[in-house]
């Protein structure tokens, strides 16, 4: 009865080790799973942390040489600019020398455009004065314009000449006589007489072209002015530029009717102009 009351009993030891021994090795596979996980985080987090400081590296570098660079950048820079200033010592220019050149360059700017605003409101002037003083009938053959600072005073050659001439006739003394005074009211000026023609051949006793009728018929409106009316000789100056200076093609007889001119251009005196630019400031070398 004993004997088997002891069997039991170390049969039920036995089973209760046994139990114990299973459980304790499912904890340890738990834990040595969850120490293995851990280990791989641990090893991916270390990774990241690893090609994030070769990225700083790199980035460290590259800041590195781009600091090198500047400073390169920057010694050139240096260098430069003691050449400039070394140069600048050398040839003794000062700020101040060159301030002066720059006043002496703007006031000389703007005396030129002084003068070319006066020039302009004379031209205006003076074409104002000249159209108002020409009647209606008159203005039909006579053209007034300012181009590029010029006035242009435009007549029919059948107002001025006889037909085939360079003689004046008598319908054109009115005319004449009106823009003689203009021309007298402005003293400043000087007057260009310019024939022009057609290009119809013209062939009579001392004519030999349309060159010479060009040039005779300014030759004659410039005595007229000069004998009749009184406008200083020395102001005057006759040119013919024949059939070559066409406002419009010689195919139609409008056309030739329009180059049939005699231009009295008036401008402002060569020598005036050639003083301003003798006045211009010199540049420091």
């Amino acid at each position: 009865m004993k004997k088997n009351v002891f069997l039991i009993a170390l049969a039920a030891g036995l089973i209760m080790t046994s139990c114990a021994s299973k459980k304790d090795l499912v904890n340890c596979q738990t834990e040595n799973k969850s120490l293995t996980e851990n280990l791989q985080a641990a090893k991916e987090d270390l990774a990241g942390k690893n090609a994030r400081i070769t990225s700083l590296e790199d980035q460290l570098k590259a800041q590195q040489r781009a600091l090198a660079e500047s400073k390169k950048a920057y010694q050139a820079l240096q260098a430069s600019l003691d050449k400039s200033l070394t140069n600048a010592s050398q040839n003794n220019i000062s700020i101040e020398k060159l301030v002066d050149q720059i006043n002496e360059s703007n006031q000389y700017i703007r005396h030129l455009v002084e003068v070319k605003s006066k020039s302009d409101s004379l031209n205006m002037v003076l074409t104002n004065n000249l159209t108002r003083s020409l009647s209606k009938e008159e203005l039909k053959e006579v053209d007034v314009q300012v181009l590029k600072g010029v006035v242009y005073i435009s007549l029919a050659d059948n107002m001025l000449y006889k037909s085939g001439s360079y003689e004046i006739n008598d319908r054109a003394a009115e005319t004449l006589s009106k823009i003689a005074k203009i021309i007298k009211d402005y003293k400043d000026y000087d007057v260009l007489i310019e024939g022009n023609t057609d290009n119809v051949p013209i062939s009579r006793e001392n004519i030999r072209n349309n060159w010479d009728l060009s040039c005779l018929r300014a030759s004659s409106v410039v005595q007229v002015l000069q004998n009749q009316y009184g406008v200083d000789p020395k102001r005057l100056t006759a040119g013919g530029r024949g059939e070559y200076n066409p406002l419009q093609p010689n195919t139609t007889e409008v056309g030739k009717q329009r180059n049939r001119r005699t231009q009295i251009i008036i401008t402002p005196k060569l020598d005036e102009f050639m003083e301003l630019i003798g006045e211009a400031p010199e540049t420091g070398k």
